[in-house]
């Protein structure tokens, strides 16, 4: 749908005002907080709240509710979005004001980084323990972009994004990724990671596996890395993710082969002793995927296995009707 001129002129009313644009500058560089912003500007909070009001409504911001605390990012979708990208891009790099802008938000991405460190090493042990017993990840992340090229994926999602590695992955490749994730730690170390390599076209949010925060047949393809062995409900998850595939779309499930480590259950809250592959494959036909390939990572004592199904390129008659409201199948 095209702007009328009626909405070209009410978005540039909103953008133009000096505090304003420099919002729209900050926020093209990286989702912050009203707090961020305050300590970036140097503006009282409810001027910068009003200022944030009247670009959100304009759809020139995006406001992301993330817990108790709200993020705002540079609109990435939709003509107000556009118009938002033509009007940063027009901005001049080297305004003295905005180079302090940026170099204000450099400290603050910085304190993001060692906080996210920090919660890394405070759980480095942790982590490390499960990783021993398999393949390096360097392989598992070289099996998956061989099973997954990233040729033909505009938009990808990944659930449980964990660090965003798996969006650091395929960024340079995609017109944009989106990482989701219940805990709000890693959403801060993913954030992070985007942040300092500069992955603008990739963001995270806060959101349940089994209600993705994406329309119906809006995603190129989509990850989980890891996660369905401590999902209660695996095969909805799986639903959810076919319900957001394209026609044609492939989901890539990375995750264990079945083995008798009880420890990574009672240490490590694993919910299964990994995934066995008819069960797998029962989830991908239940969710109106085929099945295409299956690879095998060995490692010592764990394998590491990666599913590639694929979403029929034109739905069947009788393929299964996805929706969020149906109850979670185990």
């Amino acid at each position: 749908m095209t702007m009328t001129l009626d909405q070209v002129l009410a978005g540039l009313r909103a953008a133009g005002e000096e505090t304003r644009l420099r919002l729209l500058a900050l926020c093209a560089r990286g989702e912050l907080t009203v707090t961020d912003l305050v300590s970036i500007l140097g503006l009282s909070q409810p001027r910068v709240s009003r200022h944030l009001k009247v670009m959100c409504d304009s759809g020139l911001l995006e406001r992301v509710r993330e817990g108790a605390w709200v993020f705002y990012r540079l609109a990435h979708q939709g003509e107000a979005g556009t118009l938002a990208r033509a009007v940063a891009a027009l901005l001049p790099g080297d305004d003295p004001v905005l180079v302090h802008d940026r170099e204000r938000q450099q400290d603050i991405l910085r304190a993001r980084v060692e906080a996210a460190q920090a919660y890394f090493r405070a759980n480095a042990a942790q982590w490390d323990a499960v990783r021993r017993l398999h393949v390096d990840d360097t392989a598992v992340e070289q099996g998956l972009l061989e099973m997954l090229p990233p040729e033909g994926i505009a938009d990808l999602l990944d659930v449980g994004t964990g660090t965003g590695r798996v969006l650091l992955l395929y960024a340079r490749h995609i017109r944009e990724g989106l990482g989701v994730d219940l805990s709000r730690e890693m959403l801060g170390v993913a954030r992070a990671n985007l942040d300092a390599a500069g992955a603008r076209n990739c963001r995270v949010r806060q959101a349940d596996m089994y209600t993705l925060p994406c329309e119906d047949r809006s995603r190129d393809a989509v990850t989980v890395h890891q996660v369905l062995h401590f999902a209660e409900h695996p095969a909805a998850v799986v639903r959810e993710c076919a319900r957001v595939l394209r026609p044609g779309g492939r989901l890539v499930i990375v995750d264990l082969a079945p083995h008798d480590l009880e420890d990574l259950r009672e240490q490590h809250q694993h919910r299964r002793l990994g995934l066995r592959a008819d069960e797998v494959a029962a989830w991908c036909a239940q969710a109106g995927l085929t099945l295409d390939k299956t690879r095998d990572l060995p490692g010592h004592p764990l394998t590491v296995r990666l599913w590639l199904a694929r979403k029929p390129a034109a739905s069947a008659p009788d393929a299964p009707v996805l929706t969020r409201t149906e109850e979670p199948a185990a």
